[in-house]
């Protein structure tokens, strides 16, 4: 969901208020997703390099945050949305663990979109936590034993990824689980991205050949065989 602090500062506002703008874009693409038939939608709000920037701006993100759980997560819940928030919990603060837990356990039962908003959550820090987790436990490393580890466990790899806002790499994203997954980088600013650049995108992938390492000869075959 790139793109928010520019969105702000071309309208001569904090970054912060790109923000804001950018938590109205994803609840206006959560219900997007849900008319769609999407069942599985995974976000990246907040990155292990993010840290890295302005205290303030850090700060506000923090805010934004607790302000959303607070105030969104009960619609989630009535909408069938189950949230869950893959990432590291280190570093973050009781008021903001205490959103995050309660937010999981309040929509766990639901089943019509799962939600993943990644917080704290960085690609090579989930792959070398799994690999840590099964380096404790005495376990081999495998394809499958890493990916039972990994913090997105719960749901299946990504078919596609979007990334907005105009740059055009994973900057540390899915990088175990996007190996295979499609992807669009759209110019739109995460504020400004919707439902249209949203069927855009799924045109665009429905219209990829996905051969997973085979042949577009061996492909027909393969279907056979499912």
């Amino acid at each position: 969901m790139d793109g928010n602090g520019r969105w702000a500062s071309k309208r001569f506002l904090p970054r912060v208020a790109g923000h804001r703008q950018g938590v109205e874009s994803l609840k206006r693409m959560v219900k997007a997703c849900v008319a769609r038939g999407v069942s599985t939608l995974t976000v990246f709000a907040f990155s292990s390099e993010n840290w890295n920037r302005p205290v303030d701006e850090v700060s506000g993100l923090m805010d934004i945050l607790v302000g959303a759980l607070a105030k969104d997560v009960t619609q989630l819940e009535r909408e069938g949305v189950r949230l869950f928030f893959p990432g590291s919990r280190a570093g973050l603060s009781e008021r903001v663990l205490a959103g995050l837990s309660n937010a999981e356990r309040l929509t766990s039962a639901n089943t019509k979109l799962m939600l993943n908003v990644c917080f704290n959550f960085g690609g090579r820090w989930d792959i070398v936590q799994a690999a840590s987790a099964l380096a404790r436990a005495g376990e081999l490393i495998t394809d499958a034993s890493l990916s039972s580890k990994l913090a997105l466990a719960h749901c299946e790899d990504p078919d596609l990824l979007i990334r907005t806002g105009g740059e055009k790499r994973l900057s540390n994203f899915l990088l175990w689980q996007c190996a295979y997954s499609e992807l669009v980088f759209s110019d739109a600013l995460w504020p400004d991205f919707d439902e249209a650049h949203l069927d855009q995108a799924i045109e665009d992938f429905a219209g990829r050949e996905r051969r997973y390492g085979m042949t577009s000869g061996q492909l027909p075959l393969a279907d056979a065989q499912v």
